[in-house]
């Protein structure tokens, strides 16, 4: 039940019928009308725009509009205890205690309580992480793999259908020195050879290592004598063996995707050809020369005839090159040829994950989907800031790889699944991120984590003392509870999840979730502490019973927790 969703629908009922009726002028469409959580020092349950919406049309001050509509709609609605207007035309209301016993009817057993059931159902194609296949995945990627997979989450809790994809960089130069430095390494696993650390081109990381003897343990007749030989097939199982450990350490954060794209499959199949003559037919290529770039200095700069895209026709601030001085491809044209095949596989929306490297790369792509599709469809791209890691107060770096990059891997195996996760989720994907390992294993308020997972587990305790399953729906036919302003005040958190629910996924924002669920675990702690001094405020009973009011509130509770942290991916541990 979304509470914001039904009383917008009465409005609009409401000032039709008034329209109707003559006493009000409608504006040409009712869009604009929204129905919101008002500020706290308003000490209401939600508020209106309305009057403000319908001041022009009518030729009235907003809260001249205000006023008609507030005694309209008290005359319509039994649940409504007060109604008050705050300039300049904001109409608020406070419900009345048989709303929210009503409303507790709604949600008490409503496993999908907050998903958006009415809207059009969408297909998406959500793309995220895309790490070359060279080397480990760092935590700069653990926090796009984990944007991408919560998007997708969330998507799914609304019942749209979601394919989740990364895309594999296996072609070019890069391709070629990983695949060396593999050969390099099983010489030296084999013939005792030192392997050249001081040449930049080659990758020198442990990752490269295990991949070398992986491929030596499972590919006994394979010789390690000559590179060119054995190119081909040893870049196949290089690429392999590389998604192989991506796959595990995106498993140990608990994230699958359902699609693995390959660059090389897209030149092969002469994607990149086929989309060239698409752009050329609809004029959206051409040869000419492009300004140096500002890190370059003009002097070295070497002007020269190249294929052009006309990024600039969508706002991109220069034109960009799909051809290298050799005639071979750039990177933009394989990724453009990519994006041409997400498009021919009918998604109704594309989303990209991008690290904060590639912000810049953003309105280049963009701008091909929008060539591509005739600006019918759009690539909605959000990008992942950087992450700053936190140890004693002091920035942290305990890679025994390199020394300058930090491993999923190593994440997890300090801080865990649920701590990342709900850590990387803390704040909005763009801007910066403190991880800070010791606030993350604190069992305090400080901790979100702990905080949220802490509140489901003393919900569970109360339902572990009274050999119930938390689990299990609650089979009381009518609620009809005198509930105070206390167990209220928590009910009209619960009474935003839906709205949470709705701009997360509007915007695409999962960290709103994450605050949210941290905001409902503070208003049930703090319930929950008044039980100290007020027995009243108790759940279990001196004779280990329990009454049928305070069972519905902690259901209620339960389920949106549950609901939120599945959202995340992370556990709600029954006990702590």
């Amino acid at each position: 039940m979304n509470i914001f969703k039904l009383y917008l629908d009465k409005i609009i009922n409401i000032i039709k019928t008034a329209n109707k009726d003559g006493l009000i002028n409608l504006p040409e469409n009712l869009n604009s009308i929204n129905v919101d959580i008002p500020p706290a020092k308003f000490n209401s349950d939600i508020s209106t725009n309305v009057a403000m919406i319908l001041s022009k049309p009518n030729n009235k001050s907003p809260v001249e509009i205000a006023k008609l509509l507030s005694k309209l709609i008290k005359e319509k609605d039994n649940y409504i205890d007060i109604i008050t207007i705050e300039k300049p035309g904001f109409i608020n209301f406070k419900l009345n205690k048989a709303f929210w016993n009503y409303f507790l009817e709604k949600a008490i057993n409503d496993k999908e309580y907050g998903s958006d059931k009415l809207s059009k159902k969408k297909n998406y194609l959500v793309e995220f992480v895309s790490a070359n296949p060279t080397g480990p995945l760092h935590v700069g990627h653990s926090r796009g793999a984990i944007l991408g997979d919560v998007i997708s989450n969330l998507l799914k809790f609304n019942k749209h259908k979601v394919t989740k994809e990364y895309y594999v960089n296996d072609h070019g130069n890069q391709i070629f020195h990983f695949t060396k430095s593999v050969y390099l390494r099983a010489r030296e696993i084999l013939h005792k050879e030192i392997f050249p650390t001081d040449n930049t081109d080659l990758y020198p990381g442990e990752n490269i290592k295990i991949i070398a003897k992986n491929i030596i343990d499972e590919n006994p007749n394979l010789k390690f004598n000559n590179l060119q030989e054995i190119l081909i097939d040893l870049t196949i199982l290089c690429v392999k063996e590389s998604i192989k450990l991506i796959k595990f350490n995106l498993n140990n954060l608990g994230i699958i995707h359902d699609n693995f794209s390959s660059e090389t499959e897209i030149i092969k199949k002469n994607e990149v050809d086929k989309v060239i003559k698409k752009l050329q037919k609809d004029n959206f290529v051409y040869t000419g020369k492009i300004k140096a770039p500002k890190s370059e200095n003009d002097s070295d700069w070497i002007e020269r005839e190249q294929l052009l895209f006309k990024s600039t026709d969508f706002g991109d601030d220069k034109d960009r090159p799909l051809q290298k001085a050799d005639k071979s491809w750039t990177y933009f044209a394989s990724d453009v040829a990519y994006h041409y095949t997400k498009l021919n596989r009918n998604y109704d929306v594309l989303i990209n994950i991008l690290g904060a490297d590639h912000a810049g790369y953003t309105k280049r792509i963009t701008s091909a989907v929008e060539a591509l599709s005739g600006e019918k469809n759009k690539l909605i791209c959000k990008v992942s800031q950087l992450v700053k890691l936190i140890k004693d107060g002091k920035p942290f770096k305990m890679s025994k790889r390199k020394g300058d990059y930090i491993t999923v891997e190593d994440l997890i195996n300090e801080v865990g699944k649920d701590a990342t996760r709900f850590i990387m989720l803390s704040r909005s994907s763009d801007v910066e991120i403190d991880f800070d390992f010791d606030k993350v294993k604190e069992k305090s308020k400080d901790n979100p984590l702990y905080y949220v997972q802490y509140s489901y587990a003393r919900i569970s305790s109360v339902f572990r003392n009274l050999k119930k399953n938390i689990n299990d729906d609650i089979n009381i036919s009518k609620i009809d509870f005198e509930y105070t302003e206390d167990e209220i005040k928590v009910f009209k958190k619960i009474s935003e999840w839906p709205k949470c629910i709705e701009i997360a996924s509007n915007k695409l924002e999962p960290h709103r979730i994450a605050a949210y669920l941290y905001e409902l675990a503070s208003e049930f702690h703090s319930y929950w502490n008044m039980g100290k001094d007020n027995t009243s405020k108790r759940f279990i009973e001196k004779n280990n019973t329990i009454k049928n009011e305070k069972i519905v509130f902690l259901k209620v509770i339960s389920n949106v927790i549950k609901n939120g942290m599945n959202i995340l991916g992370v556990e709600t541990p029954e006990k702590m």
